[in-house]
């Protein structure tokens, strides 16, 4: 089972920590520029793209739980049906995104706010990388695919050629043709287009054989699509709490100061390359634990969940140890301002203890996920929103001000884990026992 575990995780691994690269080698071109306006920019700018992807970050999700569990009851037909039906999904969202992408932009800034300098930019930004929208959401439903399909090669190819196209646009951009925070913006758009490309390419090198499966009335059927909507709405509410939270966090780092907002920046940063980490362990959990549910294995599902603790509680441990050897080293890095390194001292001590905060929410989240439990995700993300919000930040910020913020933060990402450990006997049986969504 470790060798399962292994052979999925790595391969994730590998994809997902040219993300955080990506957005680190982002902040480390605008961190040189001389101004501390350009961080701000892209953050503020990046912020309304995470409602954007992580709000539609579900595509991915339900249909990497979805095709895993087809595949373990051997279903070929329902596998290449769910990936048009996710991808047809994916293609329309994009084009209402750029249908609307002046309001959508006039209302993200309306409420994340920054300094008027700061905005310019960051607006600027929002309106060259939203026309990869399209690219961007189909690509989350080939990985989701092929994650399922327990594949986690291509998911890889195709995130490290994609990001590495990215890196070397937006260098070429900003500073061989000096475009600073748009070049960036261009990198990441074109980026995006190349990726979807290669996702085709290797879907039809591999799975070409499955499109004579395909039959579109399978594809619109309203029982299966009430399943995929009822599963992808509870995602959708989740992943809305999660964006709520971080772009709170954002905001208020905002209206603070341009220091706190780069200080913030900088350092939310080591949480997403931690979270990337171990999203290889729970991108695993969603393609073996949704293949064990399809197949009605429930041994082999306990024991898949057990081994991807171990291997969470091991890496949150690395990282801490990590974080607490090196992360001056790594934010001389990211930014050369020395206001900036100086005001990030007293708040290294979140970087450190987070790993340990957050892991078990990540690894639940790739169980639930693969298990399509997604009614017991939503309710987890709504208490612990509430308790981010309600009890943390609000009653301690008049005191701890910036210190509050990644409290509030760490007890959010903590309480995921803690909730749903105790919903999980029940959620996980529900789906033992009744089978997968799209069968009821």
């Amino acid at each position: 089972m470790n060798r399962d575990i292994l052979r999925l995780a790595i391969p994730n691994i590998v994809s997902n920590i040219t993300v955080p690269l990506l957005g680190l080698v982002d902040l480390a071109l605008m961190g040189h520029l001389g101004s501390e306006i350009y961080i701000g920019a892209i953050a503020l700018g990046g912020v309304i793209f995470n409602f954007i992807y992580w709000g539609f970050g579900f595509l991915r999700m339900s249909t990497s739980g979805f095709a895993a569990q087809a595949f373990g009851e051997k279903n070929i037909p329902e596998t290449i049906t769910i990936l048009v039906r996710a991808l047809a999904v994916a293609l329309f969202t994009g084009l209402i995104i750029l249908a609307l992408q002046v309001p959508i932009a006039w209302v993200s800034f309306e409420v994340i706010g920054g300094s008027e300098e700061v905005e310019t930019l960051a607006r600027q930004y929002f309106l060259i990388r939203v026309w990869a929208a399209p690219a961007a959401l189909a690509q989350f439903v080939f990985s989701g695919w092929f994650l399922g399909m327990q594949n986690a090669r291509y998911p890889m190819i195709i995130a490290i050629s994609a990001n590495v196209a990215n890196i070397l646009l937006s260098v070429l951009f900003v500073f061989g043709l000096n475009m600073k925070s748009d070049g960036v913006a261009l990198g990441t758009a074109l980026s995006q287009y190349i990726g979807m490309a290669l996702a085709i390419i290797l879907f039809l090198k591999k799975y070409r054989n499955l499109l004579s499966y395909l039959r579109l009335q399978n594809v619109f059927d309203l029982k299966r699509l009430s399943a995929f909507f009822r599963v992808n709405g509870d995602i959708f509410i989740r992943s809305f709490c999660i964006i709520l939270v971080f772009t709170f966090f954002t905001s208020k780092s905002a209206s603070s100061n341009d220091t706190i907002l780069a200080v913030n920046s900088l350092l939310i940063q080591l949480l997403l390359f931690f979270s990337f980490f171990i999203d290889g362990f729970a991108f695993a959990g969603e393609a073996l634990v949704g293949k064990f549910i399809g197949a009605k294995q429930k041994n082999h599902l306990m024991k898949v969940v057990k081994l991807l603790f171990i291997w969470g509680t091991g890496l949150a441990l690395l990282f801490s140890l990590f974080y607490f050897a090196g992360v001056n080293f790594i934010l001389h890095l990211l930014t050369s301002q020395e206001e900036v390194l100086q005001k990030a001292q007293p708040f290294l001590v979140w970087v450190i203890l987070i790993p340990l905060a957050s892991f078990g929410s990540f690894i639940w989240d790739g169980i639930y996920i693969g298990a399509t439990a997604s009614r017991a995700m939503r309710n987890t993300l709504l208490a612990s929103t509430f308790l981010f919000f309600a009890p943390v930040y609000y009653f301690l910020h008049p005191v701890w001000e910036n210190h509050a913020l990644w409290l509030a933060m760490s007890l959010f990402m903590f309480a995921r884990g803690i909730i749903q450990t105790f919903l999980f006997k029940k959620a996980i049986s529900l789906k033992i026992r009744s089978g997968a969504d799209r069968k009821n």
